[in-house]
């Protein structure tokens, strides 16, 4: 399982034919891929290592502080193209991607895990498998990568 985590002082994800749209003010984003043989232990250990990453800074602008402390918000998203291959070729190759079927359920086992860590009002998710805009403001910037295994 791969988490790129952005720290942000607002995002947004926006689907126009769902008429959904969710935002956060200061806090992450968490662009979530899994891949074949991750397990729900996998979802678990990303969830909480994304709750607890200190990467907002304290009082003396050093980073040390996690979102938990911070009380921000976090949007999730699914994103298979984390896994997209590129070693061979111009077009990316997603055959390490998950399944949609075990993508959506650990997906969804993140999700609450992040909503047990943070408490649920402070959880806003796009909708898995669906054609998102996405609206980022890094700030920093801050990106980092968190993987199982």
């Amino acid at each position: 399982m791969r988490a790129l985590v952005q720290r942000v002082s607002e995002a947004g994800v926006f689907i126009p034919d769902e008429n959904y749209s969710r935002e956060t003010g200061h806090g992450m984003v968490i662009l979530l891929g899994v891949k074949e043989g991750d397990t729900p232990e996998d979802a678990v250990f990303v969830a909480d290592k994304c709750c607890n990453l200190r990467i907002f800074e304290d009082s003396e602008g050093k980073m040390n502080i996690s979102l938990k402390e911070t009380g921000g918000e976090v949007l999730i998203i699914s994103q298979f193209t984390l896994y997209g291959e590129t070693a061979k070729g111009n077009r990316p190759n997603f055959t390490l991607a998950a399944k949609p079927p075990l993508a959506n359920d650990l997906y969804e086992l993140f999700v609450e895990r992040v909503r047990q860590n943070l408490g649920a009002e402070k959880v806003k998710t796009g909708i898995f498998a669906a054609m998102m805009s996405v609206k980022i403001i890094n700030d920093g910037p801050v990106t980092v990568i968190v993987e199982s295994k």
